[in-house]
């Protein structure tokens, strides 16, 4: 089943009907009280990843689910330019940036510096970051010919790369690394998609 897709913006209206319809999303799966909150607040936290952002940004978002696997989708067009992904390539490269404290201010950095066109470079350009990959690996879960960022390989790559106490206690702290099974960000043409994934 998938939802409805709402046009998200920053305002206040707009984060609660994306809220209210995962309750309803929630109601319709028949989910336990305490899977319905899980729910509720990784939508809670995508839309706070979107009240974040700077500017007057716009995104889609809806939820998937079959059973009881759910996916919650966040799709923006490419806004930004190209300096900026250099920068993200620069961040993603060393994990550091001073302006994003916490794990979601990470994401929502991340997602944000994503958000710019193609150009004729992209494909050298995005080879060189350390966690965008250009493979095959995430095509049956929609991301074929993409670049991504995945939680679980960062994950990975704190372990076999050891990063300050800092990284990890940011990740102890977050509510979406702790509740999502998966976290995928992509980047293909003119568009930014993150996805949580969830099973209960």
């Amino acid at each position: 089943m998938i939802s409805d897709i709402l046009h998200v913006t920053q305002d206040e209206a707009s984060i609660k009907e994306a809220l209210m319809q995962a309750e309803a999303v929630a109601a319709y799966r028949g989910l336990e009280k305490k899977a319905a909150l899980e729910l509720r607040l990784l939508t809670e936290e995508m839309m706070g990843l979107v009240q974040a952002l700077t500017g007057q940004r716009e995104a889609d978002f809806w939820i998937e689910s079959e059973g009881l696997k759910f996916q919650l989708h966040l799709k923006a067009d490419a806004i930004v330019n190209t300096e900026m992904r250099k920068r993200l390539l620069s961040v993603s490269s060393n994990g550091k940036n001073a302006s994003a404290k916490g794990f979601m201010a990470k994401i929502r950095d991340l997602f944000e510096r994503s958000m710019e066109p193609a150009d004729a470079d992209e494909e050298a350009t995005l080879a060189s970051g350390a966690y965008y990959n250009y493979s095959h690996e995430f095509g049956d879960i929609g991301f074929t010919n993409a670049y991504v960022w995945s939680l679980n390989r960062y994950r990975e790559s704190i372990q076999t790369n050891p990063k300050p106490k800092e990284t990890w206690d940011e990740l102890e702290k977050s509510v979406v690394a702790k509740i999502a099974d998966e976290v995928v960000m992509g980047i293909k043409k003119n568009t930014i998609e993150m996805v949580i994934y969830k099973k209960f």
